[in-house]
């Protein structure tokens, strides 16, 4: 029976756990929040922080596999333990994704079709990008958690705003891309170099959470080739093993990327009950040597995402019974406003349908 570690016990660290579970396997998780999602399914649960290098050792001792569940973990602590323990991923994908320019780079050099982006860090440098780029255009920060590091230039009344940003952080300035919509596609290497890409996911969102996704996505023949090819490309030329998703705009029939997390995601969340195989299974078979499934698509999906301010709603529901809608609990010990605490999927519901349950229920 293989024994796996995962470090970061939320909700997707939690559908991780349930799909190894199932197949056989035993978990010991690392999170710093006792009693956190993931140690619903785990053997064990070491509490310790994600910077406690001796921590993480431990749970490398205590298993034969360890994986991480989302990007918020020291690169250079999965970087020293991979050199001793056995940890497929690696820290690169970690690298790229923490950093907004080092990832733009990367996913270029590696064949992905990017909007123009320069790196900025004092306010000269962002005259100079304004300049070399026009309005409009897009500052961020370089560390991909400062999320208040953002802002939408249309114009010079928000360069004041910018200027603010840039002398405080290295950012990097993008050219605004007008897409006509976000998909999602979630593909999974396997220690033997055996790549699949899951159906595409249109996405929408309410500000900066994730709301719903959409499968199929509503493009065409070419922009599914576009994105599988990119999505493929990306994971073979970077070397990555297990799972990445990439988010991409669409804008015509052009694919143009955006960022990447290094891990299963929420708009994959679907494949739980849509797909042959789940996002979280495929990643679990890919870092221990098991063959990948075929990733077919089953039945059309919607995933929505619920959060603290709906959790009277969803349960209300749920009571109904609905024929294929499914409610994920990640069994939170705070309910909070904006927390995401779960999600719905429906199978072989149209897109109205589900607004319907949405605008009833959620109470958006």
């Amino acid at each position: 029976m293989e024994k796996i570690g995962i470090i970061g016990g939320g909700n997707l660290g939690m559908m991780m756990a349930e799909a190894a579970h199932r197949m056989g396997m035993q978990i010991v998780v690392l999170d710093p929040q006792p009693d956190c999602p993931c140690s619903q399914f785990a053997e064990e649960q070491i509490v310790a922080d994600f910077n406690d290098v001796k921590k993480m050792e431990e749970l490398c001792l205590k298993t034969e596999v360890v994986t991480y569940a989302f990007e918020n973990v020291p690169y250079t602590s999965i970087k020293e333990l991979g050199l001793l323990y056995n940890i497929p991923q690696g820290e690169m994908p970690l690298f790229l994704a923490q950093h907004r320019l080092r990832e733009k780079i990367s996913a270029t050099r590696a064949g992905a079709v990017c909007t123009e982006y320069i790196p900025v860090n004092n306010t000269y440098e962002l005259i100079e990008g304004v300049r070399l780029i026009d309005y409009p255009c897009v500052l961020k920060t370089c560390n991909v958690f400062d999320y208040k590091g953002y802002v939408v230039l249309q114009g010079a009344d928000q360069f004041p705003e910018a200027s603010r940003i840039v002398e405080k952080s290295h950012c990097i300035l993008e050219k605004y891309v007008p897409f006509d919509m976000e998909i999602s596609i979630v593909v999974t290497r396997s220690i033997f170099g055996d790549i699949t890409t899951f159906p595409i996911a249109q996405n929408i969102n309410k500000g900066t959470h994730l709301l719903m996704s959409i499968v199929p996505a509503s493009i065409s023949d070419e922009v599914t080739h576009k994105a599988e090819l990119m999505a493929k490309t990306i994971m073979r030329n970077l070397g990555f093993v297990g799972t990445l998703t990439i988010e991409m705009f669409v804008l015509d029939e052009e694919v143009i990327f955006n960022e990447m997390a290094p891990h299963p995601h929420n708009s994959g969340n679907y494949t739980i009950e849509a797909c042959n195989v789940s996002q979280f299974e495929q990643h679990i078979r890919a870092i221990t040597g098991l063959p990948l499934e075929n990733t077919d698509l089953l039945h059309p999906a919607i995933s929505v995402s619920f959060f603290g301010q709906h959790i009277n709603g969803v349960k209300e529901l749920e009571k109904l019974s609905l024929p294929r809608v499914f409610v994920h609990d990640y069994l939170k010990s705070d309910i909070v406003e904006d927390s995401k605490m779960g999600h719905v999927t429906f199978l072989n519901y149209s897109k109205e349908e589900v607004d319907d349950f949405v605008n009833q229920y959620w109470d958006l």
